[in-house]
């Protein structure tokens, strides 16, 4: 599996409708990829908390302008695209949620999971965004997608849940703080080591509300190690060539969710 992680600047000054068209145009750069990967909510900033009513939008692709750019990106680059998540205007009240967004390649939305676990201790986006409640897996056609945002690598019972319905690769997009870089780096590689599962970390680059971000876009094999990581907290593009027959070899030969008792 190639996978291109697109570690993406959020730029205050720069319109979401130019952000969007900036997205698609780099995720039409990576034909040829199996996965292609988008940090948590690029379209406004993770942390642009004052913002988040104003551009909520439909995770529809029929009605959603963000859904829409990524869906005809991905069906143009003929690749799966893990879209990163929008501010998604929920039907129930005007609630809003943190929906990370799953294209095929063909441009059909194959997934949406709204993030569980909501950062900030009852301020912030745990204050103005209603918490999902579902674990989402995803049928990419070389290996189960187990999708999770942010915050949720501190929770490690959601990713033995997404191991449990079948995942191999884990795919975390992020709007991490870099003063808490140490922890994304901690995270990354011990959900990767207790699940025995390849993990794809994207985070962004530049500040998102004056929140400095941890950028190191990273990639874990299913033992631990970092196959590869961005070297910069600045805009890149991290593309790997996975192979998949490692979930399998590691598995069989140090067989540790096999002695799992709970």
């Amino acid at each position: 599996m190639r996978a291109s992680l697109l570690q993406m600047q959020v730029d205050p000054d720069e319109s979401v409708a130019s952000r969007r068209e900036r997205a698609a145009s780099l995720v039409r750069g990576q034909a040829g990829a199996d996965l292609v990967v988008l940090p948590e909510l690029w379209p406004v900033g993770a942390f642009a908390h004052d913002r988040f009513a104003a551009e909520a939008e439909d995770a529809d692709p029929a009605t959603g302008p963000t859904a829409l750019a990524m869906s005809a990106a991905a069906r143009d680059a003929g690749v799966w695209l893990h879209a990163g998540s929008i501010v998604e205007k929920g039907e129930e009240g005007g609630a809003l949620y943190n929906t990370s967004l799953v294209f095929s390649p063909t441009g059909e939305l194959a997934a949406a999971y709204r993030k569980i676990h909501r950062f900030g201790f009852d301020r912030g986006e745990a204050a103005l965004m209603t918490a999902g409640t579902t674990p989402v897996t995803v049928p990419h056609p070389q290996a189960t997608l187990g999708l999770a945002t942010c915050y949720d690598l501190r929770f490690p019972e959601l990713f033995r849940a997404l191991v449990d319905a079948g995942a191999g690769v884990l795919v975390v997009p992020a709007g991490w703080p870099a003063k808490r870089a140490a922890h994304w780096s901690l995270f990354t590689r011990a959900r990767a080591v207790e699940n025995q599962c390849f993990v794809l970390a994207c985070g962004s680059a530049g500040t998102h509300a004056g929140v400095a971000q941890a950028g190191h876009s990273a990639v874990i094999d299913p033992w631990g190690e970092t196959v590869a990581e961005a070297a910069t907290t600045d805009e890149t593009v991290l593309t790997v060539d996975l192979d998949l027959t490692q979930i399998e070899k590691v598995r069989e030969v140090f067989p540790v969710l096999k002695d799992r008792v709970l």
